[in-house]
């Protein structure tokens, strides 16, 4: 009798999903500033400042559903920053892409370039999803809040762009 179970040992190309209390992957990437500079940002360098981070990705800037998630961030960032957070989001767009949407919408955070998809996978953040009906392997619209110890606190996946910031509010009050 044979058995149907795949025993090759090379890792799975889609990443599992990042639980509360698990410890948040470290990362470095290059960032869009809001004062239209550049920076390269490392978690370890912003839980330094004692604050919580929200990490949010998203699929593709400048897009509909991508541009009312960052709007919403950006509209309640100093609530948000009032409650000891700072806000990073995260996309595969080049640099100069996150640039040009920080500057048409008024964007106040960094916006963080993962080109590779390295930090995207080690969240889970990218990986199977169905949209209209059909599953593909994409971007997730994740978004995590990491505590200044470097755990995760907060772990969501297919999060809507529409209301999820209201949503993420109640949850940390």
């Amino acid at each position: 009798m044979t058995n149907n179970i795949n025993t090759d040992a090379s890792p799975s190309p889609i990443p599992g999903r990042l639980q509360p209390g698990q410890a948040a992957p470290g990362f470095s990437l290059p960032a869009a500033m809001p004062d239209g500079g550049e920076s390269t940002i490392t978690l370890d360098d912003v839980l330094s400042q004692g604050r919580r981070v929200v990490l949010y990705f998203y699929p593709a800037a400048m897009t509909p559903g991508c541009t009312t998630e960052a709007c919403d961030f950006r509209d309640n960032l100093a609530r948000l920053e009032g409650m000891g957070l700072t806000v990073l989001g995260v996309s595969k767009d080049p640099i100069a892409k996150l640039h040009r949407f920080a500057e048409r919408d008024h964007l106040t955070f960094p916006l963080l370039s993962d080109e590779d998809l390295t930090v995207h996978k080690s969240y889970g953040a990218y990986g199977e999803k169905k949209l209209y009906g059909k599953t593909h392997i994409g971007v997730i619209r994740s978004t995590f809040v990491i505590d200044p110890d470097g755990t995760i606190a907060i772990a969501r996946y297919n999060v809507r762009a529409k209301g999820h910031v209201a949503s993420l509010m109640k949850a940390l009050s």
